[in-house]
């Protein structure tokens, strides 16, 4: 989905990225387009804009652009559930950290086991946390979409549904973005596929991403996100790199928050970020275990639903924070945490 795989990370929070997750498999059966732009005037002017911006000849923008379709499931696709259930984390944690997921899982990383080791070198990414993140974005390549990422941008561009806050701005950056890409990479850009948002590959980068953060980890002089495994989790640990991810420091630790109303919403006031050293979560109440506090970075106190059931709790650290670069939910970094921790027993 970053920024993404992470651009489409700040587009949903977490019961958004839940809804997105159960509609992209729906959608990826039947992507349909509806009329082509052709040379519709705002889209005649938005490629000279591309053209001008990112050194592309503009008479090849307008042609790309003319083909692009607008599709109206895109459209429907990206406005909010018309009912969003509760939030349930054991619910969303049931989806990912599952027998068949955990077995692809197990059987990617044997494929790309030496991979992962130069990652974890070079990056300070551990492997579990890669094989994570591709497991609960793609299922390990088994759904990345099936919309043409031209049209899908393009919708969002010209046509970005009313009803929800206008993210019209970041998917034009994104479509420039993408027209630079398939320049440099010499796609056919009507024929490239991804989600209904216009992510791509395992990893589902947006074209942004993939331009700040792709790594040709194979060296074969491209970065292929949809066959090359090297290529794929050089990405992402890459990602994590340039978003705060520090080695050897642990993602989260348990927590059992304060029992006074006050002190507790106080200590949730900044959400996944962290912002409280852990003596100063124990003043306000909050019971952390020995490794907890002699950790010497910042905390955040980080608050999961579980429905009608209590809330369940942990302790952030900036690496977990990291993982929420690459989907803006508290619920997406916990779920590939413990996907990652699932594979590693799965190969015991």
């Amino acid at each position: 989905m970053h920024r993404r795989t992470a651009a489409v990370a700040a587009v949903l929070l977490a019961t958004a990225h839940d809804s997105w997750a159960q509609r992209r498999r729906v959608a990826d059966a039947s992507a349909g387009s509806g009329s082509a732009y052709g040379r519709r005037s705002d889209v005649v002017d938005a490629a000279q804009g591309f053209a001008q911006l990112h050194a592309l000849e503009p008479g090849w923008v307008e042609s790309v652009l003319a083909q692009a379709r607008f599709v109206p499931q895109v459209a429907q696709l990206m406005m909010p559930a018309a009912t969003v259930s509760a939030r349930n984390w054991a619910a969303y944690r049931a989806r990912f950290v599952e027998p068949r997921r955990i077995e692809a899982g197990r059987a990617w990383w044997s494929l790309q086991e030496s991979w992962l080791q130069q990652a974890e070198q070079r990056w300070g990414v551990p492997a579990d946390i890669v094989v994570g993140i591709v497991g609960v974005e793609t299922y390990y390549g088994r759904i990345t979409g099936n919309f043409r990422v031209l049209d899908a941008l393009a919708t969002l561009t010209f046509d970005f549904p009313s009803g929800r806050s206008d993210r019209s701005g970041f998917f034009r950056s994104e479509l420039g973005h993408f027209l630079l890409l398939a320049q440099r990479e010499g796609w056919d850009p009507t024929a490239v596929k991804g989600s209904f948002a216009g992510a791509m590959g395992l990893p589902q980068f947006m074209p942004s991403s993939v331009l700040n953060y792709g790594v040709d980890f194979d060296g074969d002089g491209r970065v292929d996100l949809n066959v090359s495994g090297a290529d794929v989790v050089g990405s992402v640990a890459n990602f994590l790199a340039e978003h705060g991810w520090q080695r050897e420091m642990t993602t989260h630790y348990a927590v059992q928050p304060p029992s006074a109303t006050l002190d507790r919403a106080l200590l949730l006031v900044p959400d996944i970020v962290p912002t409280f050293s852990a003596a100063q979560m124990v003043e306000r109440g909050a019971l952390l275990g020995e490794p907890a506090m002699q950790h010497t970075g910042l905390l955040a106190l980080v608050q999961l639903y579980n429905g009608d059931a209590a809330p369940s709790y942990v302790a952030g650290t900036q690496n977990f924070y990291a993982l929420t670069r690459y989907n803006a939910s508290s619920y997406y970094a916990l779920a590939v945490i413990e996907l990652g921790r699932a594979v590693v027993a799965a190969r015991v």
